[in-house]
């Protein structure tokens, strides 16, 4: 990480010359601009505009009508993007460059409520309300293609050359043949402020996982962000394409980004707390922290799940979860209990790789906080495989379904208010309407001749 003083002096003799102010929409892409280094550290506080209808356009980049945030009417104004400091890291993938990540902020001078880095700040400062910091790791799994992203999209991504011809979970041999991709990465993100614990072949075809330090969950959140853009951009300058998709494969297994959390009070875990030797509350806490996280899952499934592909993940015996269950160390139930004592935490497992993770991490901390307020026990522990299981509710199985259950829930409006259900109910529909018009390959295989 650098202060500004490093990067004075690094901009000085010309080894850095570009700082990108970037900011996160509403799917988690970095959007922003480039500035030249003398120009931002003029007044390094000061940041920049970005139009504010990067919170309201769709994939494609196409304003959507029917935002209350803005539109057209309110003549699509600006949002004053104003540097977080302590963010401030060298991109050592590119030439000359570092990047800050910017909050969003409105002409009344007060964060974006719809921007996801708010709505991440509004429950972290919830928590702080009540004494409680939390922190979190973020596990995110890819594939990775031999051909380039060009020549991805000229073929319409269909035929593409996995990086590994055989199933490779933990197995070094096939993993030693991607080393010149997964160690770029690697090697990138620890010299640009990520820290790196480790890389590993997954159960795909060419299917990968990559685990960083953990951190409090602000900090996760801005590495897991930053993280994504960096791979792709890096794999971009080999040849290569890495896709964080959560299905982009029938026939292969999904990508899942687990997040771990935990919950702390000043230096100490309380759910690795025993009552037994003096601990106090801390296995109330931890009940009723996942008691929450479980009962508001479904509602809030959206934050978890927020493409119309993530659904193609939740498979029986895919490695990904159908059952809202938990249990430890069990990796059939949407929840499993990992670590002892200061390390003890929640994985969640829900989450796919395409996850916004100010999203996911606001929604596991409101769900959490209001189990605690609420006294909200969890089931009892499941043992088994939850995937046989017949009693056990589960996971919501489209985005249509989704997002009808988070607008309609009266939680989602309390934790995170009236406005910000409204926007992303009205994203994700829209995501949800333009894949109801879409004419697919597989309708065009199925019905074309035979119909």
């Amino acid at each position: 990480m650098l202060t500004v003083d490093d990067l004075r002096v690094l901009a000085g003799d010309g080894r850095i010359d570009t700082v990108i102010c970037a900011f996160a929409d509403c799917y988690g892409r970095l959007m922003g601009k480039r500035l030249d280094a003398s120009f931002f550290l003029e007044a390094p506080a000061a940041g920049t505009h970005a139009c504010d209808y990067l919170f309201t356009v769709d994939m494609e980049m196409e304003p959507v009508d029917g935002y209350a945030f803005t539109n057209w009417a309110a003549g699509y104004g600006d949002v004053h993007l104003v540097p977080q400091l302590d963010s401030l890291r060298v991109c050592s993938w590119l030439d000359r460059t570092a990047l800050v990540l910017c909050d969003a902020h409105g002409h009344d001078h007060q964060p974006v409520p719809v921007a996801p880095r708010s709505i991440l700040q509004g429950q972290l400062d919830r928590a702080a309300e009540v004494g409680y910091h939390a922190m979190a790791a973020s596990e995110l799994e890819y594939f990775l293609y031999r051909d380039g992203f060009v020549d991805a999209a000229r073929s319409g991504y269909r035929d593409l050359t996995p990086a590994g011809w055989y199933i490779e979970d933990y197995h070094l041999l096939q993993a030693a043949r991607t080393e010149d991709v997964n160690g770029a990465f690697r090697r990138h993100l620890a010299a640009s402020g990520i820290p790196v614990e480790s890389t590993k072949g997954e159960w795909g075809r060419g299917q990968h996982e990559i685990n960083i330090r953990y951190c409090d969950v602000a900090t996760m959140a801005d590495r897991h962000v930053v993280l994504k853009h960096a791979c792709k951009e890096i794999a971009d300058a080999l040849g290569v394409a890495v896709t964080f998709m959560a299905k982009p494969d029938t026939a292969e297994a999904g990508s899942s980004s687990h997040l771990h959390l935990s919950l702390w009070r000043g230096d100490v875990n309380v759910f690795g707390v025993d009552p037994a030797v003096g601990g106090g509350d801390g296995d109330h806490l931890f009940r009723h922290f996942l008691g929450g996280w479980m009962a508001h899952a479904a509602d809030l499934m959206v934050c978890y799940a927020p493409t119309v592909n993530s659904y193609k993940r939740y498979q029986a015996q895919s490695w990904a979860p159908t059952a809202l269950a938990w249990s430890p160390d069990n990796r059939t139930t949407g929840f499993r209990i990992v670590g002892e004592g200061p390390a003890k935490r929640i994985e969640c497992r829900i989450p796919g790789a395409d996850v916004n993770p100010y999203l996911a991490y606001a929604a596991a901390l409101a769900s959490g906080l209001d189990g605690i307020e609420q006294g909200t026990e969890p089931p009892p522990a499941f043992e088994g495989d939850a995937y046989s299981s017949t009693d056990l509710p589960t996971v919501p199985r489209t985005l249509a379904e989704a997002v009808a259950r988070f607008e309609s829930s009266a939680f989602a409006r309390r934790a995170f208010g009236d406005d910000v259900v409204d926007h992303y109910a009205h994203f994700f529909r829209t995501e949800v309407h333009a894949y109801d018009a879409a004419v697919t390959d597989w309708e065009r295989t199925r019905y074309f001749e035979r119909i």
